[in-house]
């Protein structure tokens, strides 16, 4: 049994160094190419998407100057609450 096991180990081992040793030389491509099926579209001209849209809890700027307005009330920079 040990026998068998040894002769498997060393067929792996010798599989694996005979691939390693044909990638590195660049024998083995990313294999056969063969014509695709449907052509390929060409990227879509026109208008860029829009930017996406933060939410209030995400943007920095908003939450900044919310803590700002927390931290200081007496801001005259701060226009009142209205509520």
């Amino acid at each position: 049994m040990l026998k068998f096991l040894l002769v498997i180990a060393v067929f792996a081992l010798a599989t694996y160094l005979t691939i390693r040793v044909i990638q590195r030389r660049g024998l083995l491509e990313q294999g056969p190419q063969r014509p695709s099926a449907r052509p390929s579209r060409p990227a879509p001209k026109g208008p860029k998407p829009k930017p996406c849209i933060v939410a209030p809890d995400d943007d920095e700027d908003f939450l900044r100057d919310l803590d700002r307005k927390r931290l200081h009330p007496d801001d005259p920079d701060n226009p009142p609450a209205t509520t």
